[in-house]
C-alpha cells in the first residue's frame, strides 16, 4: 500500500478483482447504505468507528468511502492517529 491518503475507485476495483485482502468500509449512515452500496463493503457508520477498532486492526488493507469523500478523509486521519494505515476512496 502506498502512503497516499486517497486511492481511486479504479485502483480499488483493480485490487479487489486481483484478490486483494482489502477491508472496504462504508462509513455512511445505514439509510445511505441501504440506498446504494458497493457489494462486499462493510458498513461501519463514522460515529461507531471507535467500537470497531479491532476490525480495522485485523485488516491487511483498509479503504474507507462515503458519499463525496469528506467524511472518509476525516475518518482516515483519525484511524492513522490510532496507528492504522487506511486510505480514503476518492470521489
Amino acid at each position: 500500500m502506498t502512503d497516499d491518503i486517497q486511492v481511486s475507485p479504479r485502483e480499488v476495483k483493480q485490487r479487489l478483482d486481483a484478490g486483494a485482502k482489502m477491508l472496504l468500509v462504508d462509513i455512511r449512515q445505514e439509510w445511505e447504505h441501504k440506498t446504494c452500496r458497493i457489494e462486499g463493503a462493510t458498513l461501519v457508520p463514522m460515529e461507531t468507528m471507535g467500537a470497531h477498532l479491532p476490525l480495522f486492526e485485523a485488516a491487511a488493507e483498509v479503504v474507507l468511502y462515503c458519499h463525496h469523500g469528506v467524511r472518509s478523509l476525516n475518518a482516515v486521519v483519525w484511524l492513522r492517529q490510532q496507528g492504522i494505515a487506511a486510505r480514503s476512496m476518492a470521489g
